[in-house]
């Protein structure tokens, strides 16, 4: 990490993004648009993300510094996307375990995606939350597809062709698809081979009616085998495209994520 006076803390905003690959985190001047410090912070897997979390803090000075606003990403599977004229605060759990099982000590937030017009719903952690609310009082938590949703929903507005972005982890593939901004579709998967990533996608293409010819497939993700994926793929689709993040060493959706403020 470089250098920030230590008087300018106040004026950064610190972003943190928890994921079972491992923890990172931010320190981003909102009026200086090449001042991103980025540092990753390994985790131990035996551990639970509240544990890790702590121990992140308490040997990380910076994170303990005062700034202007505190954004957390949560990685995590557990998310429903709803438009937001369904949305009612009071039936948040309701309308979240309809699509999924409830399990001890979760509590279940909220992303509002205003020029999305949606209401994007996610589980964490309650102690992890607690946590959260403890260290950083005027803390935002979001979890990662919000940004990601925000941003190929504008994205897709402007195309004729309808579109499959996806979003390529270690241990995971996030998939999004739309219909000149319509959201169609959004799912994640747990695969690290090329193999299975090719058998989900295509098998996605053929459910939605995607044709091979004109319809856009966006790949974006870190991974040495990003380009594996796309030759693979080039065998049956024809518009392929990787997205590269201005900056490629910060994960997209921290990017991203000032499309939520």
């Amino acid at each position: 990490m470089t250098g920030i006076d230590i008087n300018q803390f106040e004026e950064h905003i610190l972003s943190i993004r928890l994921s079972a690959d491992g923890f990172s985190f931010s320190i981003h001047h909102p009026q200086k648009r090449d001042d991103w410090n980025y540092t990753l912070y390994p985790i131990n897997t035996a551990y639970s993300m509240t544990a890790n979390l702590k121990n992140m803090i308490a040997a990380t000075e910076v994170l303990r510094k005062t700034y202007k606003k505190v954004n957390v990403l949560i990685d995590t599977p557990r998310v429903t996307p709803i438009p937001f004229d369904l949305y009612e605060d009071d039936q948040v759990e309701k309308l979240f375990y309809y699509n999924f099982s409830p399990i001890r000590n979760e509590a279940v937030l909220c992303n509002i995606l205003e020029k999305s017009n949606m209401a994007v719903l996610f589980g964490i952690d309650k102690h992890t939350l607690q946590l959260l609310n403890e260290q950083f009082p005027q803390v935002r938590v979001f979890t990662t597809t919000s940004p990601l949703l925000e941003t190929f929903i504008q994205e897709s507005r402007h195309s004729n062709q309808r579109s499959l972005y996806t979003h390529i982890q270690k241990n995971s593939m996030q998939v999004f698809a739309f219909e000149r901004g319509k959201l169609l579709l959004t799912n994640t998967f747990s695969c690290k081979h090329t193999s299975d990533r090719v058998y989900y996608l295509l098998y996605i293409w053929q459910q939605l009616g995607f044709s091979q010819e004109n319809d856009q497939l966006f790949l974006l993700g870190t991974l040495n085998d990003k380009q594996d994926l796309a030759k693979e793929l080039q065998k049956f689709l024809r518009q392929i495209e990787e997205i590269t993040p201005e900056k490629r060493e910060i994960p997209f959706d921290m990017q991203t994520l000032l499309t939520c403020e």
